[in-house]
């Protein structure tokens, strides 16, 4: 019980030192980024080691997570001629339904880190981590709350969720080079990025039509032999 009241609030206090790293990452430029990222990195392993340290977890409970932020990496290298076209944010949502909340944020932010090794790192890294972070951290909270148990809500969740991280991306874009910051450049940079939102939203969902059921159904019967994430 005490563990619990001090991960209530932990949790919440990283979350807000994160918003802020995003905010200095946007504002100061890429002479910040490097710092930022490895900052970042740090901060929001805190409240997942300590929720998962409570359970005495076994090395090879990571080895999934592993997995699949490597993959979600590779998916978005592999599809690197197809311009938001890519199944990174499908793997991100799978994760965070078969594994839960933390493992589907830990997979997110690290499969964005480890993707721009290829594609090069940026004062949008702690952003994209962020970003794909939360897709994969609230596909686990519904999940968990029963909202996804079709695959047809998955979809939606994915379909929705993808205009959530553009508006994220949208939010560095406007703090790092709009000036000035009213409500029409607001509107422009969100209006101009729509496209792209709706190609992502697409991509994902018809990659979550594919690889869902499949996934989750091997990912299901993986935890239940070696007895993953219990508790």
């Amino acid at each position: 019980m005490q563990r619990i009241k001090k991960y209530r609030i932990i949790a919440p206090l990283v979350f807000v030192l994160l918003v802020a790293l995003l905010i200095f990452t946007a504002l100061w430029g890429s002479g910040g980024y490097a710092f930022t990222s490895f900052a970042f990195i740090i901060l929001m392993l805190v409240p997942f080691y300590y929720s998962f340290e409570s359970r005495r977890p076994q090395a090879r409970e990571l080895v999934p997570i592993a997995v699949l932020a490597a993959v979600a990496a590779l998916g978005r290298v592999v599809f690197a001629p197809f311009p938001y076209v890519k199944p990174t944010s499908a793997v991100i949502i799978i994760a965070g339904i078969a594994f839960g909340p933390q493992a589907g944020f830990i997979t997110g932010a690290t499969a964005a880190l480890a993707s721009n090794i290829f594609f090069g790192q940026g004062p949008f890294t702690p952003w994209q981590m962020f970003a794909w972070g939360i897709m994969g951290f609230c596909a686990g909270v519904f999940a968990k709350h029963r909202f996804l148990n079709h695959r047809v809500l998955i979809c939606v969740f994915g379909f929705i969720w993808c205009f959530f991280y553009g508006w994220i991306m949208d939010i560095w874009q406007i703090l790092g080079f709009v000036r000035p910051i009213n409500t029409t450049s607001v509107l422009l940079t969100i209006g101009a990025s729509a496209y792209f939102d709706l190609t992502h939203a697409i991509a994902t969902t018809v990659f979550l039509l594919l690889l869902a059921k499949p996934w989750l159904k091997i990912l299901e019967r993986v935890k239940n032999k070696y007895g993953l994430m219990e508790g």
